[in-house]
């Protein structure tokens, strides 16, 4: 599978539209291209019994975040503060800015 094109990036604030977690918000943590998939804070939560080493000698069960497909993510619109489909707009400086397509505000890429 070749590379994912995202219009989401990290930092952004999204919305799970789809499966166990829907309705849930989180900042996104990584973007995985390779595999399509997105980590957001807080969602998806996993727990992991590791046995104890030299390194971690307690051992115990670790609990972190896993990947969720990005078909099943929204971008928030940070003006409306409600979920929207993402535009690409090509300003005629050659600058592209992604669109909110409900409200049709511009949406900044965060930092």
């Amino acid at each position: 599978m070749g590379k994912a094109d995202t219009r989401i990036v990290r930092g952004d604030r999204v919305r799970v539209i789809r499966g166990n977690h829907r309705d849930a918000e989180g900042t996104v943590l990584r973007v995985l291209r390779g595999s399509g998939r997105v980590v957001i804070q807080g969602v998806n939560m996993r727990k992991r019994h590791v046995r104890p080493t030299q390194d971690n000698p307690e051992g115990g069960i670790i609990t972190s975040e896993a990947p969720v497909h990005l078909s099943n993510v929204m971008l928030i619109d940070p003006a409306s503060g409600e979920a929207s489909r993402i535009r690409m707009r090509l300003e005629p400086d050659g600058f592209k800015e992604r669109i909110a397509v409900k409200s049709g505000n511009p949406v900044p890429k965060p930092g």
